[in-house]
């Protein structure tokens, strides 16, 4: 691994192209020195209870990549319906538990959060990824002894402090309790969990239409769209049809939303940048109203969004 590089700047988070090294234990085979599936471990669970461990979701995946321009993370790709793949979540926990704060683990269940199976384009699991400043780096698919799997987290540390990434995650604040989110705010996230995206837009239409500055509520309900959107495309035909006829508006817009999806934020955003700056009148607006729309999936504070609105005016005028 010590051969990897991280770009300079947390941008696009590309998980289509990862080629993960197939090490130790191949999916739907557990380990022999591993934990089985069943109650964590005490190291395990330590790390669950201190916030080193955290689930990660659809909806919640792009603010925890975020997370890494500062803290190292390693994200932990499952699914329930093997239950062969959950030690490998035990197994980075206790590794985590033990190195203090230096690294948190994304634990995702991709039998339940589609749009980050989505992503993966049919990767295999269980599967281990380094993130950097929001950027992937290989580390091995199946489920390794404690030992084995250590060895290939020194490493990812190893480039972490190449890089700058040096933060802790606070376990004296994780071990205090969170505060619960706002009721249709709640509605909303487990409408999500159980797949019912109508329900999830109702919830969060109603929460702004309570408070109109619900940010965390715009939010929501753009990434909700993005999921709803992608939900069932065939993205080789639609990036077929795109790179066939770049004036196929719908193409590009729906290339642009899988873009997003898949974590090229930047090519997502130039694509439609660029397309601005080559159409007028109605199909212009459109392409406007749908960056926009983007923009709020990945929240307006984010730099990349404020760079996005720069390019955005100079392409209007």
């Amino acid at each position: 691994m010590s051969d990897q590089s991280v770009p300079g700047a947390a941008g696009a988070f590309d998980l289509s192209g990862v080629a993960v090294p197939t090490t130790g234990t191949q999916p739907g085979a557990a380990a022999r020195d591993t934990p089985q599936p069943g109650a964590p471990r005490s190291g395990a669970q330590e790390a669950v209870n201190s916030g080193l461990v955290v689930e990660g979701t659809d909806a919640t995946f792009n603010q925890l990549v975020n997370r890494s321009v500062s803290v190292p993370a390693v994200l932990a790709l499952w699914a329930s319906s093997v239950p062969q793949t959950a030690p490998l979540v035990q197994v980075l926990a206790e590794i985590a538990g033990d190195l203090e704060g230096r690294i948190q683990v994304i634990a995702i269940d991709l039998d339940h959060n589609p749009g980050v199976a989505q992503a993966l384009q049919g990767t295999g699991v269980p599967v281990a990824l380094g993130l950097l400043q929001g950027q992937p780096v290989p580390l091995f698919q199946g489920v390794l002894p404690k030992e084995q799997a250590r060895a290939y987290v020194d490493e990812l540390l190893k480039l972490a402090v190449q890089h700058g990434v040096t933060g802790r995650v606070s376990v004296a604040a994780a071990d205090d309790e969170m505060p619960p989110l706002p009721p249709l705010h709640q509605e909303a996230f487990d409408a999500i969990e159980r797949g019912d995206l109508p329900a999830a837009r109702a919830a969060y239409e109603q929460a702004l239409a309570l408070n109109p500055k619900d940010h965390d509520a715009e939010i929501g309900l753009a990434q909700v769209g993005l999921l709803e959107r992608t939900s069932g495309i065939d993205s080789v035909a639609v990036r077929h049809a795109a790179a066939e006829d770049p004036s196929d508006i719908q193409a590009q817009l729906d290339v642009a939303d899988l873009d997003l999806l898949g974590g090229h934020v930047a090519d997502a955003f130039t694509r439609l940048i660029d397309l601005v700056r080559v159409t007028s009148g109605d199909e212009r607006e459109r392409i406007k109203a749908h960056l926009i729309e983007l923009f709020a999936v990945v929240g307006n504070h984010d730099e990349r969004v404020k760079k996005g609105r720069t390019m955005l005016m100079s392409a209007l005028f």
